[in-house]
């Protein structure tokens, strides 16, 4: 079987996810899966995508990637302020690299291995082909009340209620860090914050991490 790295938030952080890696022992016939937010906050948007173009990594498009193709296509919506972060990543990325960004799916689907791979998340109970792409691209929490959430303070984890089958890999919660729940696993450890850098290696179901080189961005 193909071995596979999921590897989580890289956002902008190319040394840190060159050094992942090589911390996982990287070969050209490993597949490497990217769960979103490659760009924006850390300091080389356009390395990261580059190398993630250059080597054919895999990647689900994440909230940050979403929010700059916005504003690359004119499609932001009128009154929105352009952040600096942001404003670095449209600066700085080329036509292939927009390309690349603008091909990326919000959910990927690696059925040998019984894993879907998304963004932020999916809302149990509703089927894929229901599920809303503002909420895979930026699910946090299920309120006490049942209804899904943009916020981390806003009741349960969604992986902690998500009954599978299928093992959901995902990222975009730096706050509670690397997930380990029964039928999903969340690999954002807060990597552009200074904190680390995280892979999930199927199939033999290790963790790897590196540390971040330095804070980029407060949390």
């Amino acid at each position: 079987m193909t071995r596979t790295l999921f590897i989580g938030d890289v956002h902008g952080c190319r040394e840190e996810l060159e050094a992942l890696l090589r911390e996982c022992d990287w070969r050209r016939e490993d597949r490497v899966v990217l769960v979103g937010d490659l760009v924006a906050k850390g300091p080389d948007s356009a390395g990261v995508v580059r190398l993630a173009r250059e080597h054919g990594l895999l990647a689900v498009r994440g909230n940050h990637d979403e929010h700059v193709l916005r504003w690359h296509t004119g499609k932001m919506p009128e009154g929105k302020k352009l952040k600096r972060e942001h404003k670095q990543v449209l600066d700085t990325l080329k036509d292939e690299d927009w390309a690349y960004l603008e091909s990326l799916p919000l959910h990927l689907h690696f059925p040998e291995l019984n894993v879907r791979v998304v963004h932020g998340g999916l809302v149990p109970g509703v089927p894929l082909e229901e599920q809303k792409p503002e909420l895979m691209l930026n699910l946090r929490s299920i309120t006490p009340d049942g209804e899904p959430s943009k916020k981390v303070d806003d009741g349960a984890p969604w992986a902690s209620l998500w009954k599978g089958p299928e093992l959901v890999i995902f990222g975009h919660d730096a706050l509670r860090g690397v997930q380990r729940h029964p039928y999903a696993i969340g690999l954002d450890s807060g990597c552009v914050y200074g904190q680390s850098l995280t892979a999930y290696v199927l199939p033999e179901g290790r963790f790897y991490s590196v540390k971040a080189k330095r804070e980029y961005m407060e949390l």
